[in-house]
């Protein structure tokens, strides 16, 4: 029997899909960019690919392969500072985060609030490896004055709409907002911090901003913000997704919304399941300043309770590069942010699953299934026909996070010379090996 014609063939790993309920040793079988079947390792199968051209077949032994991970919350910097970004290096890091597929923020130059700019990005991202999705601005150049032309972004392919780094202030404007999002089908993406609280704040109001003499940003000021929203939402019935949760009331004003069955849904971000305040005093290191900040250790446990029992539905990076330059200056005069892409999925192989938190199939629903489902995206499964982005791991390789490894342009990092399990052997989007382990 001659064996059908497949552009890839990826056999001897152990398959990992929620979305089909499927964990065990299984062949995958590429045609056309798309995944074309994937069956169960068997005598049969075997016997098929025996003679199969080498160099079409992966051998994954010892490997995990899920679905191609997607992080729906990055920052690109392209267009307008490119020096610290582009989309290609971006692309470049997701890949070898084992991300196939990332939604870009609209706080660029000039903010993605229009057609023009959301097809430049498209443009640009036409040979990146990784796709890019759009996400569009709620209110124009983020000002939190005046909606965006919501409909026209809609159109020229944007997945969802944010202020992000900002939060709408105005709650008329954010019940539009809700009301334009609800009517085209699209989730609306909120920066939860209310910026009268939190406004000069540059960590997070605590014992240890005190002893430090600076300004904080109070839990509570998230807390109001993610609980407004949450009564809009309600109102308007559409669509909310928090965006990295930080808190403990934070989490909690999630579940309860949940309970009551308002269409919430959220995301954290690494360093805020990883880092704790008390970190800054040590060395001011400056990669630890990030919006919202980093919070204390009840914070941290809240935030991985919340992943545990579902209130936090994925974890998403919310990759921020910055030139060395930017980041080179007293703790308060910093800007907010740090790479994420390259050091996710070890952070949640570390300090998650080898921890007990979480099994591989809860972080690959985190890492996959559930923010493709949560921005309507084509991905997060393996289901026969779907776009064949895959991610490949090695769960017990030990490696450590060095400069040379970064592929961003920028290197503000906190978390260079940390030592991680779990490392990304391939990734693999539409059918084509755009990283190759190191």
């Amino acid at each position: 029997m001659k064996a059908p014609e497949y552009d890839l063939v990826i056999r001897n790993g152990r398959v990992i899909d929620p979305a089909l309920g499927f964990e065990q040793e299984a062949v995958i079988f590429v045609a056309g960019g798309r995944i074309a079947g994937i069956v169960k390792e068997s005598k049969s199968t075997k016997k098929l690919l025996d003679n199969y051209p080498e160099d079409k077949i992966l051998d994954a032994a010892g490997m995990i392969v899920t679905p191609g991970l997607i992080d729906i919350h990055v920052h690109l910097r392209e267009p307008g500072r490119e020096y610290a970004e582009t989309i290609a290096s971006g692309c470049r890091a997701a890949a070898g985060g084992g991300f196939t597929s990332v939604c870009c923020m609209p706080n660029t130059f000039p903010v993605i609030d229009n057609q023009e700019t959301v097809q430049f990005v498209h443009a640009r991202a036409e040979k990146a490896d990784a796709r890019v999705y759009v996400i569009g601005a709620i209110t124009k150049s983020l000002k939190g004055e005046e909606l965006a032309e919501i409909g026209d972004l809609v159109k020229a392919g944007v997945v969802a709409i944010s202020d992000d780094g900002n939060f709408v202030q105005n709650p008329e404007l954010m019940r539009r907002g809700l009301e334009y999002a609800k009517m085209f089908h699209i989730p609306i993406v909120t920066h939860a911090e209310d910026k009268y609280l939190c406004g000069e704040g540059v960590m997070n109001e605590s014992f240890e901003s005190t002893r430090l003499g600076m300004k904080g940003r109070p839990a509570v000021g998230e807390v109001i913000a993610i609980l407004r929203d949450i009564k809009l939402c309600e109102f308007v019935g559409g669509r909310l997704h928090v965006a990295h949760v930080s808190t403990a009331g934070g989490v909690e004003a999630i579940r309860q919304a949940k309970k009551a069955g308002i269409h919430v849904t959220a995301e954290a971000a690494p360093h805020h399941f990883t880092l704790t305040d008390d970190m800054i005093g040590v060395a001011f290191d400056t990669n630890l300043k990030v919006n919202p900040p980093v919070r204390t250790q009840k914070d941290v446990e809240a935030i991985i309770e919340g992943l545990v029992d579902g209130t936090i539905d994925c974890i998403a990076s919310d990759h921020a590069p910055h030139a060395e330059e930017e980041k080179d200056v007293e703790f308060d005069k910093a800007p907010s942010g740090m790479l994420g892409l390259q050091t996710t999925l070890g952070l949640v192989k570390t300090q998650l699953i080898d921890k007990g938190y979480l099994s591989w199939a809860d972080a690959v629903s985190k890492l996959a299934y559930n923010p493709a489902r949560i921005m309507n995206l084509p991905g997060g499964t393996l289901n026969e026909g779907a776009p064949a982005d895959i991610t490949l791991i090695d769960p017990e390789r030990k490696w450590t996070f060095r400069d040379k490894d970064i592929k961003s342009i920028s290197r503000n990092s906190p978390y260079l010379g940390w030592k991680f399990s779990g490392k990304v052997a391939f990734t693999i989007a539409g059918g084509r090996i755009v990283y190759r382990g190191e």
